[in-house]
């Protein structure tokens, strides 16, 4: 799996987060996650795969904000408590 951290500025609410995690959804049926911060200006994908940097630039400025750096690394579940998933 994959933790795909976008940088993500114009972001004013709530409704701008929405918007955002919505976009990305549509463009990206099979994601596990999406989640967007409009106070860290980022909206952070957890995915199987690597997603094309340019169809996740594309769906996003698609919507009216700008992006900035993309980066893509490793993720792994967080174990729960006593070491449970």
């Amino acid at each position: 799996m994959y933790e795909i951290t976008v940088e993500v500025n114009g972001m004013m609410c709530g409704m701008c987060e929405s918007h955002i995690n919505e976009a990305i959804r549509r463009a990206f049926p099979k994601i596990k996650k999406v989640s967007s911060s409009r106070g860290k200006n980022q909206t952070v994908i957890i995915s199987e795969s690597e997603l094309p940097e340019d169809e996740i630039r594309k769906a996003i400025t698609d919507t009216g904000y700008e992006v900035g750096a993309i980066s893509a690394r490793p993720y792994e579940k967080k174990k729960g408590l006593f070491g449970r998933k």
